[in-house]
């Protein structure tokens, strides 16, 4: 199955040039790459540009779902995959996260964040407790019919799945983005976590914001899609 791969790009000058170096070592066979700038005023579009391969698109709405959005509309890939543009996968992550769709119940894949520059406590607690709690918490949320977990910028999604239950809801700016997807995935197949599915991403934001702070904005949101009765609720 081909796979596109989109990345949302907003002044990712400092990490841009990693991510698309790590991504074309891939060893999956059939693969194509689509960066969506958003409205860039760094040199982002520069560097995407001087990697042959990768296809490079405009959306001046900002907003990640506005890019992934415009990513999936000229995706020509069987398998859809968001990718951050801080990530870092290793050469075998497309190849693991494509494997799952053998099984045809299998409508989307995700995997844990591994933030390669926080600290050390902070780093392999985050990593341990997404590969056991958010695999138990997406078990549960889809035994009781109520959503899923998906971490955005490592997930995989059967093209024709995500086009079927609307595509990338553009009213959210960015927090419960992923948790929206994946509740509207889980409605119509199965929503894997794979703990093995690791994906190397920068902590900026926790360094940046607070660890605490961060954490309780993605806890909050998640919560607010999980059990909001709206069809697509848009993060305040």
């Amino acid at each position: 199955m081909k796979i596109s791969v989109i990345i949302p790009a907003f002044n990712e000058e400092n990490y841009l040039e990693k991510t698309l170096e790590a991504i074309g070592r891939q060893d999956y066979a059939d693969f194509e790459v689509i960066v969506v700038d958003n409205a860039s005023t760094d040199k982002t579009v520069e560097i995407a540009q001087s990697f042959q391969k990768v296809k490079v698109l405009h959306e001046n709405r900002k907003g990640t779902m506005w890019a992934c959005e415009k990513g999936l509309r000229e995706a020509q890939g069987e398998i859809i995959v968001r990718m951050d543009a801080d990530c870092v996968p290793e050469k075998d992550w497309l190849s693991k996260g494509a494997a799952h769709f053998l099984d045809e119940r299998v409508v989307a894949v995700t995997g844990p964040y591994d933030y390669f520059d926080a600290g050390g406590f902070s780093r392999y607690s985050s990593l341990y407790f997404q590969k056991y709690i958010y695999r138990l918490t997406n078990s549960a949320l889809q035994l009781l019919r109520i959503g899923a977990v998906m971490i955005g910028g490592n997930s995989f999604m059967r093209a024709v799945s995500i086009v079927a239950v609307g595509g990338f809801d553009t009213r959210f700016v960015f927090y419960g983005d992923d948790t929206d997807t994946a509740k509207n995935l889980s409605k119509i197949g199965k929503v894997v976590f794979d703990p093995n599915l690791v994906i190397a991403t920068s902590a900026r934001r926790f360094k940046r914001e607070g660890f605490f702070s961060i954490q309780m904005k993605y806890l909050y949101n998640f919560l607010k899609v999980i059990f909001s009765k709206e069809k697509n609720p848009s993060n305040a």
